[in-house]
């Protein structure tokens, strides 16, 4: 039986043709010099024929290209569900701080991946990664109040004033009043424990709700993102792919109006 290896486009459009060295390498092969080495040991086949220049340009979409008996195969975009931990920020790249790119296992480092949104440096939970633009503005547009869910640990009492004031909408330190949202009471206390709903993305928008209404915000954590669900048993730091059916729920938001 083949062994199958997944391989994305990257962002944007791929060209028709690309070399093979820099094709097994963005599969994870290793150096063109490594790559060289197996080419010339007719370990890489292009459509069931043995290649002897690793320069060669194939189409990766439609060729078949397998090394050592592995098929690789290519696919336009890809999904990762991250449980960010703390102490790292949403972004790409960042010349002082370890980025949710930076903590990805290496097998995913080659997709060009980006986060969907952002969480705050001190905030947990799901992130989506992609290398799906369009997806990422559908999900990320006003338009679409895709809601956003959170646990959190308030320091101070949480009451159903509050939740009534959150549903109202609160205005927030610099004069914003926000849309609706839904604010569920766990436990009331010195320190409550509360799920807040969310469909807009403005900046420490549940901490900055929480301040507006005399509490703090101790702990966040995000848990759902319009249908997608953090999986559990996902560890801070952890990541796997989408599964099929998730993949679906993330992309109803394209058809939704």
């Amino acid at each position: 039986m083949k062994l199958m290896r997944y391989k994305n486009g990257g962002s944007g459009a791929l060209k028709d043709t690309q070399r093979v060295d820099k094709i097994l390498s963005n599969f994870g092969f290793g150096s063109r010099k490594e790559i060289k080495q197996l080419v010339k040991n007719g370990q890489v086949k292009v459509d069931g024929v043995v290649i002897k220049d690793s320069a060669m340009h194939v189409n990766p979409k439609e060729s078949v290209i397998e090394v050592a008996g592995e098929i690789l195969k290519y696919r336009q975009f890809i999904y990762i569900m991250m449980n960010k931990p703390q102490g790292v920020i949403s972004a790409t790249y960042d010349n002082r701080l370890r980025t949710v790119i930076d903590i990805l296992p290496d097998e995913f480092k080659c997709f060009n991946l980006f986060p969907v949104g952002r969480l705050d440096i001190d905030t947990e939970g799901l992130l989506l990664l992609t290398n799906d633009g369009q997806l990422a503005h559908e999900l990320l547009s006003p338009k679409k109040h895709v809601p956003k869910r959170y646990y959190a640990l308030i320091d101070g009492n949480v009451t159903e004033k509050d939740a009534d004031a959150f549903w109202e909408g609160v205005v927030l330190d610099d004069g914003y009043k926000t849309l609706p949202s839904e604010l569920f009471i766990l436990k009331s206390g010195a320190f409550s424990e509360v799920e807040i709903v969310i469909y807009e993305g403005k900046f420490h928008q549940v901490k900055r709700m929480f301040e507006a209404v005399g509490k703090k915000v101790k702990y966040l954590k995000r848990i759902q993102m319009g249908e997608l669900k953090l999986d559990e048993t996902l560890n801070t730091g952890e990541v796997r792919e989408l599964t099929e059916d998730e993949a679906k729920l993330v992309k109803a938001v394209q058809r939704a109006n």
